[in-house]
């Protein structure tokens, strides 16, 4: 791997371990926007320090999978090691590697912590440091654990992130905590990275709209607030005249006392339409629907059309198998990330590629309605207003993610 110069913060990100003034620090953290270039930096500074500062210890890597720290982490850490005069042999199976230098050997292991049960699998170990890839992904719990197991004497934690919200524990225990924890903060931007040319920072810059600009473009803590779509416009997104379609699918969020919503979903030339929907509200009705009833509901939305398959609220079992029953769609439960659902649907939104029909006046109601709670703690809508929208939601997470076409992909840029 070839490397262009490195940015003041991404050195200090790399060799902070051997400047006089932060030398005593405990730790590091980075934060800030995406592709600012502080998670290979920091890995690199990680195996460095490691490698000159012991021998013969066992180290954690740490993303919010194994697999996404392999991805994110791992394997462009291993395209760099050559250069940097490291010899190393990777266990797989066993998720770690052996890195040597001048004789020296150290293990670094691989942990995912994906929930709070992962804190029990990093028990048990002791550890000379920890490099922990996107630490504001992870459970506290996961996180305080790894933390324990430095109990070796010259022992540093390492972190980084993206920023989350503000009332995020992490944020608030050490990076506002800094200073108590004896730890060197370096807030990173896209002008920290060198490597990015102008045109791939206004690629991200059009990317990302509202809270997850302010926070991957901005670098920002930063409370989620005010309607979820603020990108969404009539005048953009809504259209009299729906193009031939080529495709069919429907998405659906099922309610028995909450409305149940059916988008049917055609694509034309890259775009596809919310051309017509069937939402019923048992509130407003006043009486509520059989699960054959709605299943009635789906087969006149869908028509004489051909359906590719339906996409379907994961936690609606009985609806699924009534649709499985009847043997006419195939049936796929739907992705249910909400913030990443919600993150593609913006982006989608912003490029264009969905539209909707002015007959989805549920839909369309429900986009001026549909906002973020502004209770304490976290980021999640409110849960009102919300069932087209989360229809349009599973449609855009299962069919645009799968097809690669939502804008959201991993790439290496040239160093």
């Amino acid at each position: 791997m070839k490397f262009k110069r490195f940015s003041q913060k991404q050195r200090l990100a790399i060799g902070w371990w051997t400047n006089p003034v932060y030398r005593r620090k405990d730790a590091i953290i980075c934060d800030g926007a995406v592709r600012s270039g502080k998670t290979l930096c920091m890995s690199m500074g990680f195996v460095s320090w490691a490698m000159t500062s012991f021998n013969g210890y066992a180290f954690a890597l740490c993303g919010k999978t194994v697999t996404s720290l392999r991805r994110n982490l791992v394997e462009p850490l291993l395209g760099t090691l050559g250069a940097m005069g490291f010899t190393y042999i990777e266990k797989l199976s066993k998720n770690y590697i052996d890195i040597e230098m001048s004789g020296r050997r150290n293990r670094f292991y691989f942990f995912g912590g994906r929930d709070e049960s992962s804190a029990s699998l990093i028990q048990g170990i002791t550890l000379a440091g920890v490099l922990m890839d996107e630490v504001a992904l992870m459970p506290r719990s996961f996180v305080e654990q790894a933390m324990a197991r430095c109990s070796v004497a010259g022992s540093k934690l390492w972190f980084n992130c993206n920023p989350d919200n503000p009332y995020h524990w992490f944020y608030r225990e050490w990076i506002l905590k800094s200073d108590e924890k004896n730890a060197l903060y370096i807030h990173f931007t896209m002008d920290d990275n060198p490597s990015l040319t102008k045109a791939v920072r206004e690629r991200y810059e059009r990317l990302y709209s509202g809270v997850f600009y302010e926070r991957f473009i901005l670098g920002k803590w930063t409370a989620a607030s005010g309607v979820v779509y603020p990108m969404f416009s009539e005048e953009k997104h809504v259209c009299n005249d729906i193009p031939e379609c080529d495709r069919f699918i429907i998405s659906c969020d099922y309610g028995t006392v909450n409305p149940s919503s059916f988008g049917l979903w055609g694509h034309c030339d890259g775009v596809w339409y919310r051309i017509k929907e069937y939402y019923y509200d048992s509130r407003r009705e006043g009486i509520s629907r059989t699960d054959e009833e709605h299943y009635r509901g789906l087969e006149e939305l869908a028509g004489d059309r051909n359906i590719e398959y339906v996409v379907a609220d994961p936690s609606a079992a009985s609806f699924i198998e009534c649709i499985r029953r009847h043997g006419v769609f195939d049936v796929i439960p739907a992705k249910n990330d909400v913030l990443s659902g919600i993150r593609r649907v913006g982006d989608a939104l912003k490029s264009g590629r969905i539209m909707f029909s002015e007959n989805c006046t549920d839909c369309l109601r429900e986009f001026s309605q549909y906002c973020w709670s502004e209770k304490a703690g976290g980021d999640a809508p409110l849960k009102e207003h919300d069932h087209a929208m989360d229809d349009v939601r599973y449609f855009v997470s299962t069919v645009l993610a799968s097809s690669g076409a939502d804008g959201f992909f991993a790439m290496s840029v040239a160093r």
